[in-house]
């Protein structure tokens, strides 16, 4: 996706890349990377508090939510936290959303973001998450609901890993979430952060029941466009990048 984006402006000196780095090792590999050339970095799970922690500076998205997932290396060395994940979620859904309920599955920095985004757009936005304790805590700082088991909602969002694995099945997938059939047919919206090919199980039994969905893939190239913007100070080639990410 960023190669595609490179490639269409011209870019031909940028390089994108992955770092695989243990939870361990992951304060020392960020702080050596502008050194190395780096002008930023993607964060995935694990390691999203920690990248809000180790920064110099956090944008108020960034701050709110309480995780990060772009980072940004100043020349100075200097370490700049922001959070795209939440305003790529808003983009992606493109409609809509104040006053809408939305119930947020997961408690992880992907849903603290879907939550605080969900939120700052005028949801009433309801989480759940396997460990009720997370949810409560979660809800407690972003001034959302907390619940005991998840509900139906206009807006359902899975913002965990449920659906990453090619190999759970459909009815894995929804006991994992304490969710059904029944309650999945009642939501207007299903939006997946996990992207896969072909869609997460849980995409498709939303598809199936007839509801809208919006999957991981357009968050992905969303929020994937908005780290490029604040690394490069150039406009993403959106379209490009869509392309790529979906394998064309």
């Amino acid at each position: 996706m960023h190669r595609a984006a490179f490639a269409a402006l011209g870019m031909g000196d940028w390089r994108y890349q992955l770092l695989p780095v243990p939870p361990e090792l992951f304060a020392q590999t960020v702080r050596a990377l502008p050194g190395a050339g780096f002008a930023g970095a993607n964060v995935t799970i694990p390691h999203k508090h920690a990248a809000l922690a180790i920064a110099d500076r956090a944008s108020a998205a960034a701050r709110a939510i309480g995780a990060a997932n772009t980072l940004t290396f100043a020349p100075d060395g200097s370490i700049e936290a922001d959070n795209t994940d939440a305003p790529g979620l808003i983009e992606a859904l493109g409609g809509e959303v104040a006053g809408r309920s939305a119930v947020v599955l997961g408690a992880g920095g992907t849903g603290r973001a879907a939550a605080w985004a969900l939120r700052e757009a005028g949801a009433e936005v309801a989480v759940w998450n396997r460990d009720a304790g997370r949810a409560r805590a979660l809800a407690a700082e972003l001034g959302v609901a907390a619940l005991e088991r998840p509900r139906a909602a206009d807006l359902l969002v899975n913002a965990t890993a449920v659906g990453m694995d090619a190999y759970t099945s459909r009815e894995e997938a929804l006991r994992s979430l304490a969710i059904d059939s029944d309650l999945l047919g009642d939501c207007a919206l299903f939006i997946d952060f996990v992207y896969a090919t072909p869609p997460s199980p849980l995409l498709g039994a939303a598809a199936e029941l007839g509801l809208e969905t919006v999957d991981g893939l357009a968050i992905l190239v969303a929020q994937g466009a908005l780290s490029f913007e604040r690394w490069t100070g150039r406009t993403a080639p959106r379209a490009q990048m869509g392309r790529a990410a979906a394998g064309g």
